[in-house]
């Protein structure tokens, strides 16, 4: 058993789909003195450093020596992670166990990517096989739209039903002043929306963003002194897969549900849409919305549409998701799962503004990466 670990800081960018103000560097620093600031902290007080994106699509090689300056890391040990669609989890991930192994005792985490200036959907074509897959399962929306399709003949899932999602998250945005897209819609302007690839539409799926975010993790003992309500983490699982994209199981998320289960395990939680006052998910597309919900056990498989209609999840449900707007209006990809594990440690310590869910005390955190990845963090106001 390690170290007890909290979050006592976090900082985000105002993300856009062109940041022309600001360098990639800038964007880093940015995100870290909001960070430094939320936690009352100098640079002086932070030992060492994560930080990661999908660097190979920005085109700059060792990003950990390159942004030094935005992180203030001189003379401090830094280390790069990068793992597709979860690198921001998993930076999360990284720094918990970095502090919780007893290594440091003050770490930040910083994810962040410049999508304005690379080519993402290109380098991700590249993970399908050439011969067999690329064609129909270039980029992410078309593994994203296949899944779907399953689901929906499997269960009689709908594409109202994933509309009823991205209805929420764009309209959950309005309360969030950093996210990319703030703009008002009804589950009717979803449906009407252009297709990209069926059942996806336009409004069902997520932008790309330019934008950073920080997070400062600390052990036990200096978290309770800097911080008067850290968000503790109560438990980090990472469960990665990979297979040619026809072999995958498409009715459901293997990887997501073996990872929720043991994070579940690890917290104690045996019943999480009961337990869980406010989730925080990598949902790249409404239709995750829907199919992903079977995954987390929040309910049998096929038995999320049900849950959605009857807004299980909105703000004012059982189980508010995403109060931030999500992947769906915010996705800056190396930063967006950190960004999950920020607002969520935000809702635990009480200072998420707008989109505050009352008496958060127990929040749910998941990354998602294309090849079948998935990471879990749960967090909570008391001590694991």
């Amino acid at each position: 058993m390690g170290k007890r670990v909290g979050i006592i800081g976090v900082g985000q960018t105002h993300h856009a789909s062109q940041r022309l103000d600001a360098s990639g560097v800038e964007l880093i620093a940015e995100a870290v003195t909001r960070a430094l600031d939320d936690a009352e902290l100098t640079v002086k007080d932070i030992d060492a450093v994560v930080i990661g994106n999908m660097d190979h699509f920005e085109n700059i090689n060792y990003v950990d020596m390159w942004a030094v300056d935005g992180l203030g890391a001189v003379m401090k040990p830094v280390f790069k992670v990068t793992t597709g669609g979860t690198t921001g989890t998993t930076i999360a991930a990284c720094a918990f166990y970095t502090v919780a192994s007893g290594l440091f005792d003050v770490v930040l985490a910083v994810g962040w990517e410049k999508n304005s200036e690379s080519d993402t959907q290109a380098a991700v074509a590249t993970c399908a096989n050439p011969v067999l897959e690329r064609d129909f399962f270039a980029g992410a929306i078309g593994p994203l739209a296949t899944e779907y399709s399953m689901y929906m003949k499997a269960y009689g899932a709908t594409e109202e039903d994933a509309a009823i999602v991205a209805a929420r998250e764009r309209n959950n945005a309005l309360n969030n002043p950093y996210a990319h897209v703030r703009q008002a819609v009804t589950v009717e302007d979803v449906l009407k929306s252009p297709m990209l690839s069926y059942p996806i539409k336009f409004l069902d799926m997520c932008p790309r963003s330019d934008g950073a975010c920080a997070v400062i993790f600390a052990v036990e003992e200096k978290a309770k002194k800097l911080c008067p309500k850290p968000a503790w983490v109560h438990a980090s699982v990472v469960r990665h897969d990979y297979t040619h994209f026809g072999d995958l199981e498409w009715t459901f998320m293997p990887t997501l549900e073996r990872a929720s289960a043991e994070a579940y395990k690890l917290a104690g939680i045996t019943n999480p849409l009961k337990e869980f006052d406010v989730a925080e998910l990598y949902l790249p597309a409404s239709t995750c919305g829907v199919k992903w919900m079977d995954s987390l056990w929040f309910c049998e498989h096929g038995e999320a549409p049900k849950l959605v209609r009857k807004g299980v999840f909105d703000m004012d449900g059982e189980l508010p998701v995403n109060p931030s707007g999500g992947v769906i209006c915010t996705n800056p990809i190396g930063a967006t799962g950190l960004i999950r594990v920020g607002e969520a440690a935000w809702q635990i310590m009480g200072r998420a503004g707008a989109r505050q869910v009352e008496n958060a005390r127990l929040a749910l955190v998941t990354g998602f990466g294309g090849c079948s990845w998935s990471d879990v963090m749960i967090l909570g106001a008391d001590l694991p």
